[in-house]
């Protein structure tokens, strides 16, 4: 079962995945074009977007070294070339004076508002991916000096955070309000970049890898309640305030699932077995608090206590967005909850992970790949009833993140069991 699995994922891979993105590589000025329709049968912008040049650069690195480790067919010296490419590109054209990221680049590198008057350094998440990108090239090419300005972005990144001054389009903060969003992408960036860090002997790899502890412990601590919620928003009294506001009530368990996966690698890393069983919990949680039971699926956002998100309303701009897409289903919570159940039921032994990860894996393979295989890919978001939807969740594109990174990482944690 196991080594079918694997042969599953591989194939999905080389096969579907990768065909659409080695076409959609500029190999005239680098990185990737990323601004296609959601069937992925057009190119509407040559635009691109650093958010998600910084995840390509992840992915190409990623699979360079399962290349090199056998764990996926294919040539990596080619892919290795075309992240150093993408790396250059960001290095040349993105980085600001003030040390943060520009949002939004044209196809040759020009900077671009994004928000017409809101200058470039728009979203710190932008940041973030790059930072994630850089960790990773510098991992398989041995490059320090792109290891080194992954760290001192990082440290730009906390300085932001530390002082308020931060802004992360397209899903500003409230006022008043303290979002989960932050210590997640925070853990994950934190975690990798220690994991490097250790690997080249630097002397910060300590320091970074405390705060992904301390990011572990704000979520574990300050957004998940006893029964296993993950709230998304909380205000000053966290999970124990009045639950009034539909901004302090609404849960997205597709966002809870992919952070659970964060947790359990720095709790396993660091040894807390009862982190580890906490994020199980809420795993367990947000796949039954979040599931069509009607339809089938993952909906996007619901009431912590199930079905349509309900509260009273603030203005805030995150509620127009909330209640007018909650009942979508989105490419990426299904392909993050494929990976984050078979990791829960590799760390746990609970069988119901792996009953959940079947459940999540017949659903999503008829659902979202492209039935065209010439066009590949997924089509990325669906309404309720499962009918595609052309629609934009977070930016106007076709991200080579998700699908890719939870295959990827699929692919290395079986083969790991099949050598077992």
């Amino acid at each position: 079962m196991t080594a079918d699995l694997l042969n599953v994922y591989r194939r999905h891979v080389d096969e579907i995945l990768l065909p659409f993105w080695m076409r959609a590589v500029d190999g005239e000025h680098g990185g990737v074009f990323t601004c296609f329709n959601n069937r992925g049968t057009e190119r509407l912008s040559s635009d691109k977007y650093t958010w998600s040049q910084g995840r390509f650069i992840w992915i190409w690195s990623r699979l360079v070294w399962l290349r090199r480790q056998g764990m996926m067919e294919g040539e990596a010296e080619p892919l290795l070339e075309q992240a150093r490419a993408a790396v250059e590109f960001i290095q040349e054209h993105a980085f600001l004076e003030s040390g943060s990221i520009a949002f939004l680049l044209t196809e040759t590198g020009e900077r671009k508002e994004s928000i017409p008057g809101a200058e470039y350094d728009t979203s710190f998440y932008a940041d973030c991916f790059v930072v994630l990108g850089f960790t990773e090239y510098a991992r398989v090419s041995g490059e320090l000096h792109v290891l080194l300005q992954a760290l001192e972005l990082y440290d730009s990144i906390m300085r932001r955070l530390g002082s308020a001054n931060v802004r992360s389009e397209p899903y500003p903060a409230p006022e008043g309000l303290e979002l989960h969003a932050y210590s997640m992408i925070m853990l994950n960036v934190s975690q990798e970049l220690a994991e490097v860090l250790g690997q080249f002997r630097h002397a910060r790899a300590q320091d970074v890898d405390d705060d992904s502890v301390r990011f572990m412990e704000t979520i574990v601590g300050r957004f998940a309640a006893e029964d296993g919620t993950l709230f998304e928003m909380v205000d000053e009294q966290g999970v124990n305030g009045k639950k009034e506001t539909l901004l302090c009530r609404y849960v997205n368990p597709g966002h809870t699932i992919e952070c659970m996966w964060f947790i359990m690698k720095t709790a396993e890393r660091h040894r807390r077995k009862d982190v580890i069983k906490q994020a199980c919990d809420i795993t367990k949680h947000a796949l039954e608090l979040g599931w069509d039971t009607e339809y089938g699926g993952l909906l996007r956002f619901v009431d912590y206590k199930g079905g349509q998100p309900k509260g009273t309303l603030t203005g805030d701009e995150n509620e127009r967005l909330i209640l007018g897409s909650w009942d979508t289903k989105l490419w990426w919570p299904h392909s993050e909850s494929l990976y984050t159940t078979l990791l829960a039921y590799e760390m746990s032994g609970d069988e119901a992970f792996r009953i959940w990860h079947e459940q999540i894996h017949e659903f999503t393979f008829k659902v979202f790949p492209n039935p065209d295989p010439d066009v590949g890919e997924w089509i990325q978001i669906r309404n309720r009833h499962n009918e595609p939807l052309d629609k934009i969740v977070a930016l106007p594109v076709k991200d080579p993140y998700h699908i890719l990174r939870n295959m990827l990482l699929l692919v290395e944690l079986l083969t790991k069991r099949v050598k077992e």
